[in-house]
């Protein structure tokens, strides 16, 4: 073993943890949680869109007792890194959410809990009170998707993240390719009561997805009446477009996530670090807005806040940890975005969050 590879073993990274949870994971698992949609050119160009964002520090500046730490929908985090909901986690790691529900309590952090978990709420909750948002799918039934989200709130959930994006799953060809299926002993634990739409047999011409599928598909009206009614803050999950941003906000959702779906649902989408800045104007801080897709450095969550987040969620790196060292991964990963964060934020001039402002990032001039 190099000195390199020495060091890389003590001190992983996050590309470390993905690379080393790919070679444990079975081609068809790995394929499910780190491939995306299609072509996957969205699932590229969200990492890349990154790149291509280049800061513009200040200097000799005084970051002395600078901090991480934010208050969001009332609860206070110690940084701004969240963790995304991701379904399934038992494929990965036999401790599965509650592993990443450890993890993220570690590092005092708020998790979302997939609506496709593969251990039940209660339990994830009983180990950890970090998990504090759940995620929603929305299903045919209106009563049984409110009675899922009260049950959520009595366990002390604290917030809905209502996913949008995906009313059809998206063209998975890696995931065909290697003849994923879920085995018997991991489901949907959490929906195991929730009904089941029933369709009619197709008549000849009609189509599953706009003749069966789209007629209990969720719209608008049903956003405003979940946020109406529900008994914990709706967060909208999902949202590119600036108009959708501001129609969620009608509805009365307590805050946005400018989500792509990691590139899982549909490809050739731009990356969401490039379409944050005219959501957040669009909105005008009526509400907090989070992002999503891409988040690999520190300095990928310093460029979502200076172009206006307010915190970002991770996915596929908090997977990674979680496969390679159970809750101590998922820690671990959550710790290096942190301090990684951090040094960006001092090598840039910024105190407190509120000090990362547009200004960092650099604009060539038009000539």
């Amino acid at each position: 073993m190099t000195s390199e590879q020495t060091s890389a073993a003590l001190q992983p990274t996050l590309r470390d943890y993905e690379s080393q949870a790919r070679h444990m994971l079975s081609a068809d698992r790995a394929a499910y949680f780190f491939g995306g949609a299609a072509d996957e050119l969205t699932l590229e160009v969200n990492q890349k869109a990154f790149s291509a964002i280049e800061l513009l520090p200040r200097v000799l500046r005084d970051v002395r007792g600078g901090s991480t730490e934010l208050t969001l929908l009332g609860q206070p985090m110690a940084h701004p890194v969240l963790v995304a909901p991701v379904a399934y986690q038992k494929l990965v790691h036999p401790d599965g959410e509650v592993a990443t529900a450890i993890g993220a309590a570690a590092q005092d952090t708020a998790m979302v809990l997939s609506a496709q978990s593969s251990i039940d709420a209660a339990e994830v909750r009983a180990a950890s009170a970090g998990c504090g948002w759940f995620q929603l799918y929305w299903g045919p039934s209106r009563a049984a998707n409110l009675d899922l989200v009260q049950r959520m709130a009595e366990l002390g959930f604290t917030a809905i993240v209502l996913t949008v994006d995906a009313p059809v799953q998206g063209v998975r060809d890696r995931e065909t390719r290697t003849g994923f299926r879920l085995p018997v002993e991991v489901s949907a634990v959490n929906l195991a009561n929730m009904p089941v739409p029933r369709f009619a047999p197709l008549e000849q011409g009609e189509s599953i997805l706009f003749d069966r599928i789209a007629d209990v598909a969720p719209g608008w009206a049903d956003v405003e009446w979940l946020c109406r009614n529900s008994p914990l803050p709706v967060i909208v999950k999902g949202i590119v477009h600036p108009g959708d941003a501001r129609q969620a906000v009608e509805a009365g959702a307590s805050a946005i996530i400018v989500s792509n779906h990691g590139g899982r649902v549909l490809d050739t989408m731009p990356a969401t670090i490039t379409l944050l800045p005219a959501i957040v104007r669009a909105i005008d801080g009526a509400v907090p807005v989070l992002m999503d897709g891409g988040v690999r450095r520190g300095t990928d969550v310093l460029k979502a806040l200076a172009l206006g987040a307010s915190a970002v969620l991770v996915g596929r790196p908090v997977i990674a940890g979680l496969t390679v060292a159970g809750a101590a991964g998922v820690s671990h990963v959550l710790r290096l975005l942190r301090d990684e964060l951090e040094i960006a934020m001092m090598l840039t001039g910024c105190r407190t969050l509120d000090d990362i402002t547009p200004d960092i990032i650099y604009r060539p001039a038009t000539i």
